[in-house]
């Protein structure tokens, strides 16, 4: 850019790393050590994730922005989630920085999220510092670590400027970052220094007029929509006039009500803002993530986030149970699809499609992990539905049906391996490649198309006795690798309406495995249990134990129910067929079959062939 020049007093920075390996500890540190709150103060841990899913999950699932100061400079930090599943976060947070900060494990190195991450970084051209965290971990293996972190830059064709990266050694949780591993320190200052002078500040042009690209939105009661996005060109002050430009080309009229920019984890209101800076502007309806907001004199636009393509798609509809309405406020099918055409607005990587069915909606995205946080999300705000089977989306090119394929790594130990590379080749898997540390755990990478990752963690985590890690990187798109049975198991199914008794479940043990206790509500059609044969069974969890005057020893023995296994959104979603259906309401979670009649049901089966 000719003329370019630089906005010496701000920084804009991305921190990006695997699921748990501390960005939002190191966060926190960033944050206190800047000079955040008073000493003294009493301050929550893991400030920025503000969602309650993220807290009980210990996961980042939406990007945020936060702002800290360090001499006299101002550093705009965009906190990224480590999941592929939230792709669509990362890439719009990528949009606004213009270097990142890879955390990597000390003990795990690199993992898939970790190329995940850094190959979008890598793709936008940003500079990079790496950061080797937990360096107090008793496995800590920090050396082996920095050259898997070089392999896996020169894997992801990182140019000789992205190669030469400045490394720095921390201990996020003590708020401790040193430049080499000999070297004392008890501060982030190495860290707050190579900010400074290793990530470049914004560039921009000062001749050109103003021009902001929408990377977020948001929502107040008092304002309204809120657009969130940096300023790349010009200034900006509240209460100009402007044009946001849409994805058709479309220049619509706005006025800014309010200007207000990011201070620590707040909002405050400023009366302009210049090139670089991290804007929210107030006062702004039909605007879209992607959307240019410019000057009216001189209108043009910046290049549109794009994001990949969805590879699963969920469908979504009323509740159609017997029990519908008894424990949610949102029931209504324009309610629930308002509801996900607003989730498409705040999230680019979703997509919304309308069946010919008014009470049925197609949604897409990147996992079946992304949309189990979605319909977590909805109960949670009172809304009431039924979700089917994730499928996957194929594609068709030149008359051949391919497929969406992911490499899976596995980390389990070494007498696990037969079992989990047999189950991973009955769903069309490929070993890839194979390491054995010695130690006991082996690491192995298999490519497996995405359809065979839907209900496989579950068994995957029996099969390991819990001690077995997968994690997926989306691989791209291969032939169809043929048909395979995702479940062998059929389900046991209430037949009648009432309430589950203790006497009758009993009975039903030896059938397979139960999802209900005794005094739960049941219905004709709902699922209350895995049968141990592949068929489907009719049963009676409301029969009651016959009473009698005849008194005989051992003939009134209480009844003692085994343990349930209590039924988790994600075991559901999992769990189903095609021909079944995962009811959510704020308070439980059930499974039922599409056709609730037992007679429908029978009457819908294909005949049997002589």
């Amino acid at each position: 850019m000719e003329n370019s020049r630089r906005n010496e007093k701000i920084r804009n920075i991305a921190i990006i790393a695997h699921v748990d390996h501390g960005k939002t500890t190191l966060v926190d540190a960033m944050f206190k050590q800047s000079g955040l709150f008073r000493p003294g103060q009493e301050v929550d841990e893991r400030l920025m994730d503000r969602l309650d899913l993220e807290r009980e999950r210990g996961i980042t699932i939406a990007a945020k922005n936060c702002s800290v100061r360090y001499r006299e400079v101002k550093i705009n930090i965009i906190d990224t989630p480590g999941h592929a599943d939230f792709s669509g976060e990362v890439e719009r947070a990528l949009s606004m920085a213009d270097g990142a900060i890879l955390l990597v494990d000390a003990s795990e190195g690199p993992l898939p999220q970790t190329r995940f991450v850094l190959r979008k970084t890598l793709e936008k051209g940003l500079k990079i510092i790496v950061v080797i965290n937990k360096i107090d971990r008793r496995d800590a293996r920090v050396n082996e670590v920095l050259d898997e972190i070089y392999d896996l830059f020169i894997d992801l064709d990182a140019d000789d400027r992205q190669l030469d990266f400045p490394c720095l050694y921390a201990i996020g949780r003590q708020g401790i970052a040193q430049r080499s591993l000999e070297e004392e320190s008890d501060n982030l200052e190495p860290l707050f220094a190579a900010i400074l002078d290793e990530i470049p500040a914004p560039v921009h042009d000062p001749a050109a007029p103003f021009q902001m690209l929408v990377a977020d939105l948001g929502y107040s009661d008092y304002l309204g929509r809120l657009a969130i996005g940096r300023v790349f060109n010009g200034a900006v002050a509240a209460n100009d006039s402007l044009v946001c430009i849409n994805e058709r080309g479309e220049r619509l009229p706005l006025k800014i009500s309010r200007l207000q920019v990011y201070e620590g984890m707040q909002l405050q209101a400023a009366a302009a803002a210049g090139p670089g800076e991290i804007v929210v502007l107030a006062g702004i309806e039909a605007v879209k993530i992607g959307d240019t907001i410019c000057t009216r004199e001189a209108p043009k636009p910046l290049k549109r986030i794009t994001v990949d393509e969805p590879t699963i798609a969920m469908e979504f509809t009323i509740n159609t149970s017997p029990l519908s309405g008894q424990e949610g406020s949102i029931v209504q099918s324009g309610r629930i699809r308002e509801r996900l055409l607003r989730e498409t607005l705040q999230n680019v990587a979703i997509e919304f499609e309308q069946t010919d069915d008014r009470e049925r909606f197609i949604v897409k995205g990147r996992g079946e992990f992304q949309m189990a946080i979605l319909i977590e999300t909805m109960r949670r705000e009172g809304f009431e539905l039924s979700v089917g089977r994730p499928r996957v989306i194929y594609r068709q090119e030149n008359g051949t049906r391919l497929e969406p394929v992911e490499n899976l790594f596995i980390d389990c130990s070494e007498e696990f391996l037969g079992v989990v590379a047999e189950k991973l080749s009955r769903r069309k898997g490929r070993l890839q490649n194979l390491t054995n540390n010695g130690k006991g755990r082996v690491r192995a990478e298999f490519s497996v198309p995405s359809r065979a990752l839907i209900g496989y963690r579950d068994e995957f985590l029996t099969d390991t006795r819990g001690t077995g890690i997968m994690n997926t990187l989306f691989a791209g798109y291969e032939p169809y690798r043929g048909d395979f049975a995702t479940r062998f198991n059929g389900s046991l199914v209430a037949d009648r309406q009432g309430r589950a008794v203790a006497y009758a479940l009993y009975h039903l043990e030896p059938r397979g495995r139960l999802f209900i206790a005794p005094g739960e509500a049941v219905y004709e059609g709902m699922i209350i249990g895995e049968h141990n044969k592949e068929n489907d069974l009719n049963v009676n969890p409301c029969k009651e134990k016959k009473l009698t005057n005849l008194r005989a020893a051992g003939k009134d023995e209480n009844i003692v129910c085994s343990p349930v296994r209590k039924l988790t959104l994600e075991r559901a979603i999992n769990f189903i067929r095609d021909d079944e259906m995962v009811e959510v309401t704020p308070r439980s979670i059930r499974l039922h079959k599409r056709l609730l009649l037992a007679r429908e049901r029978h009457q819908a089966r294909p005949p049997r062939t002589a």
